[in-house]
């Protein structure tokens, strides 16, 4: 199974929202990151048929996807940002709907129905309308009816947005257990919901793929720019305007600093930590930041072994 990208881009009148995005995607995780605005929303719109690319195309197992029609569309699953649902259908009503609308036997339905609503935690709300569920409860409803008919490629617009910590887990765990047969791509701001289940992120900048790697060799290209400072509290003006500021953590009458910098901080009580992808997003996408020549030629080096596109 082969979803392959080749040559797509997307303008909006004068606007660029995507430019020569090519790569190829098999079974596996594959974590979308980029700001707002990068293209993510019109990747995964046209993926799903409902946009269509100015050039490009996109292939499943080497046929173009407008080509086939149905046929494609019965492999997806597909959930939305935006959660638009009928507020007067309970949980069940409205998963019977869209399994309808997929063309699912009835006996069949009935019996996935009852299996997605437990996998997301819904079982005892299946009989509450959808327009007295809290927005975490909406998100669950939205993921039940993406998997709903077991989709080969599986497509989440950030799905665990306004889910607690525990909800966040739980959906985490279940999208990496079903995974093993799937095409699964989640875009997300959550940065931490895909730096541990993905086999591969992509990032998107400006509308350009600038990196799909797997997350350890990515995170290796800015091994020697993540610093830890000890400092007074007094001292955290000077240090705002010399560095990024990643976290911070008070300790007793001292701040523990996390920075980005390309080189090591002088004048500073300070040690080398681990990166992880929050600090090379920072890096790639904070304004106050130019990733450094030898960060982008890591990146770029990459091209031979697939990593970077």
């Amino acid at each position: 199974m082969i979803l392959e990208i080749r040559n797509l881009s997307k303008s909006y009148g004068d606007k660029k929202a995507l430019e020569n995005i090519n790569c190829s995607l098999s079974e596996g995780i594959y974590g979308l990151l980029g700001p707002n605005g990068a293209g993510k929303s019109t990747l995964i719109n046209i993926l799903v048929n409902n946009l269509v690319q100015n050039t490009g195309e996109v292939l499943f197992d080497g046929k173009d996807i407008r080509s086939l029609g149905v046929d494609y569309r019965s492999l997806l699953g597909f959930m939305p940002q935006q959660q638009s649902l009928f507020d007067s259908f309970t949980a069940r009503k409205f998963l019977g709907y869209m399994g309808t609308l997929k063309g699912m036997e009835k006996k069949k339905l009935n019996e996935r129905i009852e299996e997605v609503l437990s996998m997301v935690n819904l079982s005892e709300a299946s009989d509450k309308r959808l327009g007295s569920f809290s927005g975490g409860m909406k998100q669950r409803i939205l993921i039940a009816q993406a998997i709903l008919n077991d989709p080969k490629i599986l497509i989440l617009d950030e799905p665990t947005a306004g889910l607690d910590p525990k909800e966040r887990i739980r959906i985490r765990n279940m999208i990496s257990e079903i995974s093993f047969s799937k095409l699964v791509l989640i875009a997300t701001h959550v940065v931490t919901d895909i730096e541990f289940i993905s086999n591969e992120i992509m990032i998107l900048k400006q509308g350009e793929l600038i990196v799909k790697s797997q997350p350890a060799k990515m995170l290796d290209t800015i091994i020697d720019k993540v610093y830890e400072l000890s400092v007074r509290e007094e001292e955290l003006p000077q240090v705002s305007s010399n560095w990024r500021i990643c976290s911070m953590l008070k300790d007793s009458g001292s701040v523990i600093v996390r920075i980005l910098s390309d080189e090591k901080p002088k004048g500073y009580d300070c040690r080398p930590v681990k990166p992880v992808l929050e600090d090379l997003y920072l890096y790639l996408f904070d304004d106050r930041i130019q990733p450094s020549p030898e960060v982008m030629y890591k990146l770029r080096e990459a091209l031979g072994r697939g990593c970077l596109v």
